[in-house]
C-alpha cells in the first residue's frame, strides 16, 4: 500500500476528526500541514489538490479525497474494522445524525473563514466574535445533549466509539478552546472525556500534531 497523506492543520477541527478516524482503525498517515492563519490553503500547488482551499484532503494511492464527512465514510467502507458505524440501517443513521448535526449546523458557522469574514467585513470585535461563537455553539449542543441521552452510553452513541465521537470531541475541543460554558452539558462532556481518554482520540490531539504551534 503506498503511503496515506494527510493535509490538514493541527488545529482545523475537520483534520481531527480525520486524525482520529485513521488511528482508530489503526492506518498509518504521513501529515502535510498547511498554515490557515498564513493563507496556506489558498497557495496554487494546495489548490490543485483540494480546489476549495480547505483542509483536510486525503491522497491515497493515486486518489484525491476533500471534506471529513466523505473520507470519514470512505475510511469505514475501506476499513471496516473496528465498525465506526452500527451494522443496523436505523442506528448508523443516528450516528450520522450526530455527526451532521456537529459537521453541517455547528462547525461551519465558526469556521476560521466565517470569524475573518465577521471581524474584516463587519468590523465584529473580539467580544462579538467570541458571543457569535458561544451562541452557535450552544444551539447546537442544546440539540445534541438531547441525542446523547436517548441513545448515548459510554460515548455518544452506545459504548463503543462511532463517527460520532470522531465529530464530537473537536467540536468540545473548540467549545473549551473559545472558554464556551458547557455546564448545561453534562452528557456531551461525560461522553468526550470518555473518547479523549482512549489512545486513539489522545494521540490526535491538535496539540501532538508536527505543525503545531
Amino acid at each position: 500500500m503506498s503511503e496515506m497523506v494527510l493535509h490538514g492543520y493541527w488545529r482545523s477541527s475537520a483534520a481531527y476528526r480525520v486524525r482520529i478516524a485513521l488511528n482508530l482503525k489503526g492506518i498509518g498517515y504521513r501529515q502535510v500541514g498547511h498554515d490557515l492563519r498564513a493563507g496556506e490553503q489558498r497557495d496554487p500547488a494546495y489548490l490543485a489538490i483540494a480546489p476549495h482551499g480547505l483542509v483536510p484532503a486525503l491522497e491515497h494511492e493515486g486518489q484525491i479525497l476533500i471534506e471529513s464527512p466523505a473520507i470519514l465514510e470512505w475510511i469505514e467502507a475501506k476499513w471496516p474494522e473496528p465498525p465506526l458505524l452500527p451494522d443496523t440501517p436505523d442506528a448508523a443513521a443516528k450516528v450520522r445524525t450526530i455527526g451532521a448535526l456537529i459537521g453541517c449546523d455547528i462547525h461551519p458557522l465558526n469556521n476560521l473563514r466565517i470569524l475573518t469574514r465577521l471581524r474584516d467585513q463587519f468590523d465584529a470585535s473580539n467580544p462579538q466574535v467570541k458571543d457569535w461563537i458561544a451562541h452557535w455553539i450552544g444551539e447546537g449542543f442544546g440539540a445534541l445533549e438531547q441525542l446523547i441521552a436517548r441513545d448515548g452510553g459510554v460515548h455518544a452513541f452506545g459504548d463503543t466509539p462511532t463517527l460520532a465521537d470522531c465529530y464530537l470531541v473537536p467540536q468540545v475541543y473548540n467549545a473549551e478552546r473559545y472558554n464556551v460554558d458547557l455546564g448545561a452539558f453534562p452528557r456531551i462532556l461525560a461522553a468526550a472525556d470518555a473518547a479523549r481518554s482512549l489512545p486513539a482520540f489522545a494521540a490526535a490531539h491538535p496539540d501532538l500534531q508536527p505543525d503545531f504551534g
